[in-house]
């Protein structure tokens, strides 16, 4: 790990402001597309214990478009970084630690229009007497349920456009680690058709670093609106509802058997009414279901649930 020079050093103010904005922007887009108000709930943890800091929860149940939608912010501060982050750093083990950043999944109640999570972080590690150690994270990936070939193509061409100033190797290498971590290793599937995804990402130092998870964080409502837009009038009935509800039982199994973040929040003593708003309100197991061949239900899995290069 190498040490940034000052003029890059970490600035959390900055990166808190960036990220308030940022919420900001896309709840009150995400409103316009729904017609309906998000719930606003701020919070503080006292400055006392391991754990301290404050966040905004922003969540829409029962939307007329959105089933269930979270937008949060969040900025803690803690005596010692939980197993999930030092995982792959066991040099810091130990160390304090401060982490900020906003997080974001939508669950529309069209079955042709996808799910979508989003977040962008940042997390410093901190020691007396040493200097601070930091890194950013985050991403974007898309579960469609009755996917379409122009949707998918575009979504990965905002997330390509977003990276690429900052290198062409970012969007292949992002892509890839995406592909490989939104992966259900005990269903041998993908949980969608990937994204990007990024963590524990230095840049060329602050600056560079800063620079990249905000371009990703501008890109987000170009990625997916346009998609939301194309698919939300289109008609459906209780067969695609049932198939949706099946669908998202691994999107659950995802979140709460491998993801990070959600590894991070509980493990840290994050809020778990925050932490938890990505699951969707309606889910299904059907035991041992598979879908018929040749429908649009086994299309899903032939042509889009697989490793494939969409730009």
């Amino acid at each position: 790990m190498t040490v940034q020079d000052a003029a890059s050093a970490p600035d959390t103010g900055a990166v808190r402001t960036y990220l308030l904005g940022l919420q900001d922007r896309i709840v009150e887009t995400l409103e316009r597309l729904d017609g309906k108000r998000f719930l606003s709930d701020d919070w503080q943890r006292p400055a006392e214990g391991a754990l301290r800091g404050d966040g905004r929860t922003r969540v829409l149940d029962d939307g007329d478009f959105f089933e269930r939608g979270g937008v949060n912010f969040s900025h803690v501060v803690g005596d010692r970084l939980p197993p999930s982050a030092s995982a792959s750093r066991p040099e810091l083990a130990g160390r304090g630690f401060e982490a900020l950043g906003v997080s974001l999944v939508l669950h529309p109640r069209n079955p042709f229009c996808p799910t979508v999570h989003f977040n962008v972080r940042m997390l410093l590690a901190t020691a007396p007497g040493v200097a601070p150690v930091f890194w950013f994270g985050g991403g974007m990936d898309l579960t469609p349920y009755y996917p379409f070939e122009e949707d998918c193509r575009h979504f990965h061409q905002a997330c390509k456009d977003a990276l690429d100033p900052f290198g062409a190797d970012l969007y292949p290498r992002f892509k890839t680690w995406c592909d490989e971590y939104f992966y259900l290793k005990h269903r041998q599937e993908p949980r969608g058709i990937g994204g990007i995804f990024f963590d524990d990402f230095t840049g060329q130092g602050f600056d560079d670093a800063f620079g990249v998870m905000q371009s990703v964080g501008d890109a987000f409502l170009d990625a997916y609106v346009p998609i939301v837009e194309r698919r939300r009038g289109m008609p459906f009935g209780e067969p695609e509802r049932d198939f949706q509800a099946h669908r998202r039982g691994r999107y659950v199994e995802f979140n709460l058997v491998f993801d990070r973040g959600t590894h991070f929040g509980l493990q840290s003593g994050g809020r778990t009414e925050s932490i938890l708003m990505s699951m969707p309100p309606v889910v299904k197991w059907h035991y041992d279901w598979k879908p018929a061949p040749g429908s649009p239900e086994a299309k899903l899995y032939t042509d889009f649930l697989i490793r494939r290069e969409w730009v």
